[in-house]
């Protein structure tokens, strides 16, 4: 997948992830990049949730080739780096950024991606693609996913299907049928027992730096590839 401004790949998720060192020269940043890139990690990324080292073979002046290293950044961690640089700049790469996930969130790219992962598994069982419904394609691969969402793109699913739910009315959704906690306090909007026990939710955490010198780690519940499918059959039949 590869877009005019910095070239987005799809990484094994089919996630939209960029190059460090493109980003890095995208924003015309002076700063050398190993430099940088550790200053950036210290606003709270972790390897391996937020982005992965990549070996890379960079041509010398010889003729030959020396091994560096980039980094596979997702798209939100390559749209907070561009708005921390708060130059003319980083307001333009971040609006990019933007106009690339509207892009891969419309529904035809969200079916396309669903049927490429379908199609394999029909494959393998010898099932007609012909046979099968695209929304039952649409399910079948959700939920055989690893990869789990934001309860804020849950909603665009669910919209997409025809109800029409935005992110905050989803959360009150959940908290009312308690699938979420509704108490206020360090548990509120954190999945309950119900919610973990059918698998439906997942907690993420993330430790931040703060500029005092202070570490806070957040957490964050994510709808895993089986919740996605249950709530969006939720939502159809209601």
């Amino acid at each position: 997948m590869n877009y005019e401004l910095i070239k987005i790949e799809v990484n094994e998720n089919n996630e939209p992830i960029v190059g460090g060192r493109e980003l890095h020269e995208a924003l015309e940043i002076q700063t050398p990049y190993k430099r940088w890139f550790d200053r950036m990690c210290e606003y709270g990324f972790v390897e391996n949730i937020d982005y992965c080292i990549v070996g890379q073979k960079c041509p010398i002046a010889n003729g030959g080739y020396q091994d560096i290293t980039n980094h596979a950044i997702k798209l939100d961690m390559a749209k907070e780096i561009a708005m921390i640089q708060r130059n003319e700049k980083g307001k333009q790469v971040r609006q990019y950024f933007i106009q690339v996930e509207k892009d891969y969130n419309s529904p035809e790219k969200i079916m396309a991606r669903a049927l490429k992962i379908a199609e394999n598994k029909i494959n393998t069982l010898q099932i007609a693609c012909n046979e099968m419904k695209p929304k039952a394609l649409f399910a079948n691969a959700v939920e055989t996913a690893h990869t789990s969402i934001l309860v804020g793109d849950l909603a665009k699913l669910i919209k997409q299907n025809g109800v029409e739910i935005g992110q905050n009315r989803l959360f009150k959704w959940l908290r009312d049928n308690e699938y979420l906690c509704s108490k206020r306090g360090d548990m509120f909007n954190m999945p309950t027992q119900k919610s973990m026990n059918l698998q439906l939710f997942e907690i993420k955490e993330r430790t931040i730096n703060e500029p005092n010198g202070a570490v806070r780690i957040t957490k964050v519940p994510k709808v895993t590839g089986k919740g996605q499918v249950y709530f969006i059959n939720k939502f159809l039949k209601s």
